[in-house]
């Protein structure tokens, strides 16, 4: 197992402040909103690319079972 994969279980308070500390001293206060708000959009993107990928392969199995069913 990979210790990224057990970091993020570790990590307290002190250090939760102090990264976001260093986020407001690298991009300062005017500039995270903005951040946030293209990180909102890329996940709202990737979630309805997910659907849509979803209801394709939704549609995919439910017109193979409708072929085998005309049989």
């Amino acid at each position: 197992m990979s210790i990224l994969a057990i970091l993020p279980l570790f990590i307290g308070t002190t250090e939760i402040i102090i990264i976001v500390a260093v986020i407001l001293l690298l991009f300062g206060g005017k500039k995270i909103p903005e951040l946030m708000r293209g990180l909102g959009k890329g996940v709202k993107e990737f979630k309805a690319g997910m659907d849509e990928v979803q209801k394709s392969l939704d549609d995919k199995s439910s017109d193979g079972k409708n072929s085998e069913e005309g049989k």
